[in-house]
């Protein structure tokens, strides 16, 4: 009687999957995840298909620096108000709305653009699409935190990952499947149609998220107190410094002003707190994804002159790929209880850097689907688990009263090296070729390797200042 009790009290903990605010977390969650491999993996594939020149794809991937420098107009979304849209919906929803509107907008113009005869247009279009889902990004994570109490949070992730993981699925394999569909040229010959339909019906997959917002209620507020007196902060702040500055015109001074408060005090509190120590996290951060991100770019374009089909690449990387991520990170949140998170660190970026070696056995193997698979899995399990770790390091790192902004920052710095140099990544397969390429991305993980350690013992030798 006793077990039967426990186990329909096990039972009833997952119902709260089935709230209405999870639910929509995970439609929510399915639109975010749809842009990134549109304009960066599914991408690079399409353009490799149509002859496009790696060095070219390489560049192209700097439009997901977009993403590491949301935290530039992170203000913007947090403060305007947008006309009419801002008075019927309210803050979150109006700016979720409008992102999500310009990204069917820009998704349909990528697929009616040729690569063959109208590569700016597509590069205009992929960065629109990037901006506007990093702008739905900002929106969607300021809606979630604001829609429910704090342990709720909890299952509220759980679930917007669920969506997005699909729809990476989805805009991975389901474009390549759609591409394949309709594709009228024969089997390896490039087919602009395909492309088109397929990115077109990925443009109509964000009418999910629309939907969503539309019909869903505002957020709840969170401390109305707590934000009349943060804004009351803010006015005597940006008040202050236009005293001091008697010299600058009024709106210069303002906009200075607020800027110092909303960018600046959160970056200073992170130097105040950890001193000298906080060079060798930021360099830490700006180098742990740079193995990975850096050898990713090319990973498409490998598999398609490796011969690899659409719908091979969909069903092993798309799709097999997502899920062994998705366990590397159940994993990974496992290990880190178990071990600490810098142990895990440690581990996750050795298997990250050494799962890189794989590759350039599978570029002297060529075409195995079998070897492919185990690549794949060893890659993203990986993968996986280095992201759990890492996540959990970042949100530790932040301090609670500027935790939005700083881990903004932090997940930004963490972005725009690897981003800069996989932008190379073309020139240096062309130059290289692909084996001593992925040999190359695994020795740029060695110095993470040491500098992981150096600051362990940091750690253990010099608290950082809380106050």
């Amino acid at each position: 009687m006793i077990r039967s009790s426990k186990l329909r009290s096990r039972f009833s903990d997952f119902k709260i999957y089935l709230k209405p605010v999870c639910l929509r977390m995970f439609f929510l969650g399915f639109s975010a995840g749809l842009p990134l491999l549109l304009v960066l993996g599914t991408l690079g594939f399409w353009l490799r298909e149509a002859g496009i020149d790696l060095k070219t794809i390489g560049f192209l991937s700097w439009v997901g620096l977009v993403y590491g420098c949301k935290w530039l107009w992170a203000p913007l979304v947090d403060n305007v108000k947008l006309p009419w849209l801002s008075e019927h919906l309210g803050q979150r929803r109006a700016w979720l709305a409008l992102s999500q509107v310009m990204l069917i907008i820009s998704l349909a113009g990528m697929a009616f653009s040729n690569p063959q005869t109208h590569m700016p247009q597509i590069v205009v279009f992929a960065l629109l699409t990037a901006f506007c889902s990093a702008t739905q990004d900002i929106s969607l994570d300021a809606y979630r935190i604001e829609s429910a109490s704090a342990d709720l949070q909890g299952a509220l992730a759980a679930t917007y990952q669920t969506g997005y993981r699909l729809a990476m699925i989805w805009a991975g394999a389901g474009a390549f499947a759609l591409a394949a569909f309709f594709q009228s040229a024969p089997s390896g010959a490039y087919d602009q149609t395909g492309w088109t339909w397929a990115y077109l019906i990925m443009a109509a997959s964000i009418s999910v998220g629309l939907a969503t917002t539309l019909l869903s209620p505002p957020p709840n507020a969170s401390d109305e107190k707590s934000k009349l007196r943060h804004l009351e902060e803010m006015r005597h702040h940006v008040h202050a410094f236009i005293l001091r500055h008697p010299s600058l015109p009024r709106p210069i001074a303002k906009v200075i002003g607020w800027f110092g408060f909303v960018c600046v005090r959160p970056i200073a509190d992170f130097f105040y707190r950890y001193r000298w120590h906080a060079l060798a996290i930021l360099l830490l951060i700006a180098t742990y994804r740079i193995s990975d991100v850096v050898m990713g770019v090319m990973s498409n374009p490998f598999y398609r002159d490796m011969g690899f089909t659409k719908e091979e690449v969909a069903a092993v990387s798309k799709i097999f790929g997502v899920v062994m991520t998705l366990v590397g990170t159940f994993i990974g949140g496992i290990v880190v209880l178990k071990i600490g998170i810098l142990k895990t660190l440690f581990i996750g970026a050795l298997l990250s850097a050494g799962t890189n070696l794989l590759f350039s056995a599978l570029a002297g193997i060529g075409h195995s689907l079998p070897f492919l698979v185990f690549t794949v899995s060893a890659d993203n399990l990986s993968g996986g688990l280095a992201s759990a770790a890492f996540i959990a390091y970042l949100s530790g790192l932040t301090n609670v009263q500027y935790s939005a902004t700083q881990y903004a920052v932090f997940s930004s710095i963490m972005l725009i090296l690897p981003k800069f140099l996989a932008g190379f990544s073309g020139v240096l397969v062309e130059s290289l070729g692909y084996s001593n390429f992925f040999i190359l991305t695994a020795a740029l993980g060695v110095p993470v390797l040491v500098l992981i350690p150096i600051i362990g013992y940091l750690s253990r030798h010099r608290a950082p200042d809380k106050n």
